[in-house]
């Protein structure tokens, strides 16, 4: 396995859409997704889509349930439900910055996975919101082209340090 170099905000591969992948059980699809796997780990991301690695193909891998990092090949997702919700979302593609997103409450997913097995299910909460950012990507999507307020959107260490003198200001409200 390799480490990848992960393409930044700027960078081509970011904009455009995807291509599928013709064969998911061909074994270089199998090295891409260890490699992938590899690099987020070490970049201690939820997800990584191929394009942020410099592929162009429609397959991400992501942090599942108890702690497993799972791939989604050819991925397709529909949101369940009207309901929206707003959250803060980093990329390793936007190196420390973090926004606002909106996004879809609950979705549906179906893909492949590397043997080429249908995989399918509903998510909600972060697993949603990472399913969706990562999807994303595969459509050349980042996710401040999502944002309708710019305002929140800002460096890690800024958006903390407001974040602390809005809550000491609340603080002294109280007294």
């Amino acid at each position: 396995m390799a480490l990848l170099k992960i393409a930044r905000m700027g960078h081509p591969v970011l904009i455009r859409r995807a291509d599928p992948v013709a064969d998911p059980t061909a074994p270089e699809i199998r090295r891409l997704v260890a490699d992938m796997a590899e690099t987020m780990e070490d970049a201690s991301g939820l997800g990584l889509a191929a394009p942020q690695v410099h592929v162009p193909l429609r397959l991400f891998v992501w942090r599942g349930g108890a702690g497993n990092i799972l791939a989604l090949i050819n991925p397709e997702i529909e949101p369940v439900g009207e309901g929206t919700e707003e959250g803060w979302e980093g990329c390793l593609s936007i190196p420390g910055l973090r926004g606002a997103v909106p996004r879809a409450a609950r979705i549906r997913f179906r893909g492949v996975d590397v043997e080429g097995r249908p995989v399918e299910g509903e998510a909600a909460g972060l697993p949603a919101r990472v399913i969706q950012h990562e999807t994303d990507h595969l459509d050349g999507i980042l996710y401040p082209m999502r944002m309708p307020d710019l305002s929140r959107f800002g460096f890690n260490e800024d958006l903390h340090r407001a974040a602390q003198q809005a809550s000491r200001a609340a603080e002294e409200d109280k007294s």
